[in-house]
Formats: structure tokens, sequence, C-alpha cells
């Protein structure tokens, strides 16, 4: 990557971008400034060889970073974006904020390149997954430098419209959440069943990465995989009868990703007063 990257904000979301970004050596730690008001994560940060920052005041007036991402929480973008105006106008800039429209993004930071991207956690990992859409302004160059910084924590999918970023946080940006508390209950169950704690997290955690790898790896979709591992009259078979009951499984995460789509588009609707 050519030029300086500024990234705002470092929690949970935005330093395991950073370390995605320097694990894959797409960008020196020198050429990355990294904003955090937050001394213990501005701390993360610095560890990691970036240049660190406690406000956007502390930015040489001169700074002007080729790429800029947000990764401040939703319910305080509209205080701190103004302070980036002088740094940007001649940037592509990021936001993964959930629900953030790019109008209210372009209404703070003027008539910018703006780019919308929402990623989940195992980015850090490469093993991401990221939905992104960009507004007119764009060029095809810093749609494909994007393309390329968020590619190093895994997938990158291109939407045509802005809306179906929303959907998209209620399945991957949230899904991961919804994977991590699926693993916590099938460990509880192993432990009702006799199993120790340990071993029964263990193979839930285990269970669960080798499925997701077989699912990535299979030609077939999930539904045929699904039906492989079921023998009529099987123990799989049993324990899918009380999943698949009036399609209750189906039901319920229909329900958690519409709650997670409808407090997207609250927080959107936040954003623009």
């Amino acid at each position: 990557m050519n030029g300086a990257l500024l990234l705002v904000g470092c929690g949970n979301m935005g330093r395991a971008m950073l370390q995605g970004w320097l694990a894959a050596g797409f960008v020196r730690p020198d050429a990355v400034h990294v904003v955090e008001p937050v001394e213990a994560l501005r701390a993360e940060a610095g560890a990691l060889g970036v240049r660190t920052h406690a406000l956007a005041e502390a930015l040489d007036a001169s700074f002007r970073p080729t790429t800029v991402v947000l990764a401040v929480k939703p319910q305080v973008m509209a205080a701190v974006l103004p302070a980036y105006r002088p740094h940007v106008a001649e940037s592509v800039v990021v936001s993964i904020a959930a629900g953030i429209q790019l109008a209210t993004i372009e209404a703070d930071l003027g008539e910018i390149a703006a780019i919308r991207a929402m990623p989940n956690t195992p980015a850090a990992i490469g093993k991401g997954s990221t939905v992104v859409f960009a507004n007119d302004r764009v060029s095809p160059q810093q749609a494909a430098q994007v393309t390329r910084l968020l590619s190093t924590g895994g997938a990158v999918h291109h939407v045509d419209h802005e809306a179906l970023i929303d959907a998209a946080t209620a399945i991957s940006g949230s899904g991961s959440a919804y994977v991590f508390h699926f693993i916590e209950g099938l460990a509880e169950a192993g432990t009702q069943l006799g199993l120790s704690p340990r071993t029964a997290l263990a193979l839930a955690r285990e269970t669960v990465f080798g499925a997701g790898a077989l699912a990535m790896a299979a030609d077939t979709p999930p539904a045929e995989l699904r039906r492989q591992v079921t023998s009529p009259g099987g123990t799989t078979e049993a324990a899918l009868s009380v999943l698949t009951e009036n399609d209750a499984l189906y039901i319920l995460l229909s329900q958690a990703a519409n709650a997670g789509y409808r407090r997207a588009v609250e927080l959107a609707k936040l954003g623009e007063s």
C-alpha cells in the first residue's frame, strides 16, 4: 500500500483489522497512524509498532492519509467526524460503523470518496467476511486498494445498494457472535452429559471449526452435507428432530437476524439526527 493509513478507533474490530493488515504485510507499521482516546487500547496498538495519537487534534496539520478507516462506535460517529475534515479531502474513507449511512459521513467530511464496509472479527486471522458499498466518488484505483486492504482479513463481497450493508450486518457482521454463543451452548450441553468442561469446550470448538471448514471446502450445499451425516434412525437424526421441529432453529435465527437488522436501521436514523 502506498501512502499513510489512518485508523480512527482501535477497539476489538479495529485492532482485529489492524492485526490482519500487519500480519499480511499489506502496510508497514510506520505508515499507520491510530487515533484512540482510551489509553489501554492505544498502548495495545502502539505495541504493534504503529504511530498512535490520543486525539485527532494531535495529528500534524499537513497530514493527508491515502486511506482512512473509521472504526468507532456508531453512537459517537457524529461527534468524532468533524475533527478529521481537514485531513481527508484526498483520501478514501472507509467506515465500518454499523448503521451509519454514507450520507451522514459526507455531511460531516464533505464530498469525499467514501465506502461502507461491514467486516467481522475473524478478519484478525484472515478468515473474515467483509461486505462493501462505495459511493460514486470512489475511483477504480481506490476501490481496488480498499478491496486489497480488506482482503487481508478474508473474503470481500460487493453489493450494489447501500441498504444491503444493514442486511449483511445482521448475517456476517454479527454472525460470529451467534456462532460463539452456539459453541457456548454446545459445550454446556456436553458438561450436562457428564463431560469435563475442558473436554466439552474442546469438542464444541473443534466440531464447529471442522464443520465450517468442510462446508467451505465441499462442492455440495450444506443441506446435502447434513443429510450425509444423518443416518436414518440414528443419533444425529434424533438430535436434529429437536432443532428442525416446526422449523424451530430457522425461525430463531430469522428472528435474531431481523433484530440485528432493525437495530442497524435504528442506528442509521440516530446518525441522521
